[in-house]
């Protein structure tokens, strides 16, 4: 079967989708159908905008052939009471990004947190002592939150959000369930400006920079310091303004991307129990975004 082609729909096809609002500028099902075509996989992915997510998850159980679901924002919280089975991993952390409909009983899971691990381990980047600053407090956050607090040797690892409660509530559930040094202040000018100070790797985790309204950024320009890695999860446009400006200064920048490739790797492999062709999947979404 060649790129881009696909076997006939059918009462057969399994359908995976992308739940989130909004879901529009989302490149997965690019990338998914892809894959299932580089594999001949008798599968389709489509994006559905959601608000009612408890609904849309009956209907899924009621759907024999609605095989996965990716999950974004704003439902990668809430859509957890709705699973019949999370692993405990997944439990602690908080939020799931991924749902199998396995004959009607729905498992839930989480691949951002290990989707940005190996991309930051692929950047070259020691976790032993690094102090990571993370923008952001959200379900993507948790994950990367609780996956790098569980590396061993971690520096400190300080959160900022400008929801208080959001916040406070991800910091006493880091400090309870790691070993990890956490702090956790609300998010504005003068914060950011103190924690970068020490930051070795600075972590956005908000749609702050994604299109449409790719001029905002975070992070003043001024506040960046030599040596950090500067990581940014929003991967439409591929390089945000926060990456532009620190690449401008010669830091090591990580592409959202990155993560986005490897989570939706691990999800695709959930989805069909078939190995991912990687970098087909990287091509379509480089692609994508760079037309």
């Amino acid at each position: 079967m060649k790129m881009n082609e696909r076997t006939s729909i059918s009462p057969k096809t399994r359908v995976c989708a992308i739940i989130g609002n909004p879901v529009g500028h989302s490149m997965s099902p690019a990338i998914h159908n892809a894959a299932f075509a580089a594999l001949g996989l008798d599968f389709v992915y489509v994006g559905f905008r959601v608000e009612d997510v408890k609904s849309a998850l009956a209907g899924m159980r009621a759907l024999e052939n609605f095989r996965g679901m990716s999950v974004t924002i704003p439902h990668k919280i809430e859509i957890m009471q709705y699973m019949d089975e999370i692993p405990e991993v997944d439990r602690h952390i908080g939020s799931i990004n991924t749902v199998i409909n396995e004959n009607g009983r729905l498992i839930g899971l989480g691949t951002d947190g290990p989707g940005a691990l190996k991309a930051i381990r692929a950047a070259g980047v020691d976790l032993a002592g690094c102090n990571v600053l993370m923008l952001g407090a959200g379900g993507a956050s948790r994950a990367i939150a609780f996956t790098l607090a569980k590396e061993s040797g971690l520096g400190r690892l300080a959160m900022l959000d400008i929801n208080e409660e959001l916040l406070k509530g991800l910091t006493a559930d880091l400090e309870q369930g790691t070993e990890a040094a956490i702090i956790g202040e609300t998010l504005h000018e003068d914060t950011v400006r103190k924690h970068m100070e020490g930051a070795d790797l600075v972590i956005n985790c908000t749609p702050v920079g994604m299109h449409p309204r790719v001029d905002a950024t975070l992070v003043p320009a001024e506040f960046f310091r030599p040596g950090q890695v500067i990581f940014d999860i929003v991967y439409n446009p591929l390089e945000t303004r926060l990456l532009t400006e620190a690449r401008e200064r010669g830091l090591k920048v990580i592409h959202g991307v990155e993560m986005f490739v490897n989570q939706a790797v691990l999800q695709f492999e959930r989805f069909c129990g078939a190995e991912a062709p990687v970098e087909v999947m990287r091509r379509v979404v480089m692609e994508k975004l760079a037309s």
